[in-house]
């Protein structure tokens, strides 16, 4: 039985998701994109999981590297996810004008980010068109604990389903 592909992305896109940017760094390169595929995985130990797209270039680092960070950013400021839909331009201080600085794994940590974790990566398990980097948290901060966190429904974005060709 074959389901048709716009049926599966009307109701893929319903799936609630938080929306954040996902920080490498490798070899002195440093990127972060946006996600919209990250989860909590395990108590104990505290284990996230981010699906990465194979060919993305944060796959490449979080695999050379093998740590990731997870940035949660305000629902009120949902601009900054267009332009980590590609790969990042690094000043050395910021990446896309955004200040980063880095804690335990290196990957950059973003000063607006209103919540944050650092991750070494424990686990990879290849499926299909995406990896999933599974991490155990090795540092965290909150920099707002009252704003609310970032969702793909606080945006027009879509990401999910069938692969567009």
């Amino acid at each position: 039985m074959s389901v048709d592909a716009e049926l599966i992305n009307k109701v893929t896109w319903k799936i609630p998701n938080a929306l954040a940017l996902v920080g490498s760094a490798h070899d002195g390169r440093r990127n972060a994109m946006t996600t919209s595929w990250i989860t909590q995985l395990s108590m104990e130990p505290v284990l996230i999981g981010v699906g990465v797209d194979d060919d993305a270039v944060t796959h490449e680092l979080i695999s050379g590297a093998g740590a990731f960070s997870v940035n949660l950013w305000d629902a009120e400021d949902t601009r900054v996810f267009v332009k980590f839909s590609k790969p990042a331009d690094d000043d050395g201080d910021s990446l896309n004008g955004r200040p980063v600085s880095s804690a335990t794994t290196g990957a950059p940590i973003f000063d607006g980010a209103l919540a944050w974790v650092d991750c070494e990566v424990r686990h990879t398990l290849a499926l299909g068109t995406h990896t999933l980097f599974v991490g155990e948290i090795v540092d965290a901060g909150v920099n707002d604990d009252e704003a609310r966190a970032a969702a793909m429904s606080d945006t027009r974005m879509k990401y999910g389903g069938v692969k567009r060709h």
